[in-house]
């Protein structure tokens, strides 16, 4: 969870700095948010290996029991979910060019909403009212983010192309319920094809899609001829080449690293846990730009990012209720004294599939 907050935080102030420095190549952009898939080798070389031997620890031991996956289903894992991604990346680029800010952050505040429906479909999610709330008040706070930019003259629509509103509109949805669709198959593909949820498979399906997703943006760079630019846009960047470099690095680095925290989160806890804890960035990001970048701090943002960190604890603490009633039925079934059909159902499962 820290990881993804800091990580998105510090990955969407580069990504600013990057426009504010003179950058404008929005392939160059959505390259950074999946070309750094090269440094997870570094952790993942780092990472226990799966057979550790005996004294491993429950984990590694549920992995060596689990026969390793088919490899033609990880490949069709790997490059489904890339593509969507590398198309996902697309679509909030070309959303962003199309709409003002403060419109563009208000409708990508569905995709919380959006998650919770494909959660729902694909991942059979349990809704509670803890949960619905948590839900709702982080997509209001999303959403003020963009009423704040709005008000305090922080976005324009002045400069934008005539008749390009209504088809920002349209791919800034296409890529909230696409991105939601993301995170719940990447759920499912853990459930059912990975089948484990250690720090090495997290790393590894997050590699593998991202690469697939950045030779997406490559081919984008290449056939829209931004390329070209990309000399010209370094040497006039302020402060030089290097910081050209570092700026796109940086970013790249930070996206890979919010990126781990949320394929962790979605691997061992849901997808929709996953998007309401990046949700809690999005009120974050304001205020890390007023000591930064020197915007307005309003009444606005600071009720956006209380209700973020509200609805954020909302979900927090129905998890820590069902920890609660888990650590019950356990104890319960240690004295076969089982009060819940379906506490008993599930142990029965657990024990046949054990066995």
């Amino acid at each position: 969870m820290l990881i993804l907050l800091c990580g998105g935080t510090v990955a969407t102030l580069l990504s600013r700095l990057y426009y504010n420095s003179g950058g404008n190549s929005k392939w160059m952009s959505t390259l950074t948010q999946s070309g750094g898939a090269p440094l997870l080798l570094i952790p993942l070389l780092l990472a226990p290996p799966p057979t550790s031997g005996p004294g491993s620890g429950s984990s590694g031991e549920a992995e060596r029991r689990q026969p390793a996956p088919a490899a033609s289903k990880l490949a069709a894992v790997y490059v489904g979910i890339g593509i969507l991604i590398g198309f996902d990346n697309l679509m909030y680029a070309y959303a962003l060019q199309y709409l003002p800010v403060s419109t563009f952050s208000l409708v990508a505040a569905t995709q919380l909403a959006f998650n919770a429906v494909t959660s729902w479909l694909i991942n059979a999610q349990r809704f509670t009212v803890l949960i619905a709330n948590s839900v709702v008040v982080l997509t209001f706070a999303a959403a003020l983010i963009g009423v704040g930019s709005s008000s305090d003259g922080t976005s324009s629509s002045s400069d934008l192309p005539r008749g390009k509103y209504a088809a920002g509109f349209v791919l800034t949805l296409a890529a909230s319920a696409t991105f939601a669709l993301i995170l719940s198959l990447l759920e499912l593909a853990f459930d059912r094809v990975v089948r484990a949820r250690t720090l090495r498979w997290v790393l590894t399906v997050q590699m593998h899609t991202n690469l697939v997703a950045s030779a997406v943006s490559v081919l984008g760079l290449l056939a829209s001829g931004e390329w070209r630019t990309i000399p010209g846009e370094m040497a006039a960047f302020k402060d030089g080449r290097a910081r050209y470099v570092l700026t796109l690095v940086g970013a790249a680095a930070s996206w890979q690293a919010a990126l781990a925290g949320q394929v962790r989160l979605i691997a061992r806890v849901s997808s929709l846990f996953a998007n309401a804890t990046g949700a809690v960035q999005l009120p974050l990001v304001p205020v890390f730009a007023v000591l930064l970048f020197g915007d307005k701090m309003t009444g606005i943002k600071a009720v956006a990012m209380l209700m973020a960190v509200w609805g954020f604890l909302s979900y927090v603490y129905q998890h820590y209720l069902d920890g609660r009633r888990a650590a019950a039925g356990k104890a319960a079934g240690a004295r076969g004294q089982f009060k819940c059909c379906v506490c008993a159902e599930r142990t029965a499962i657990d024990e046949a599939s054990r066995a």
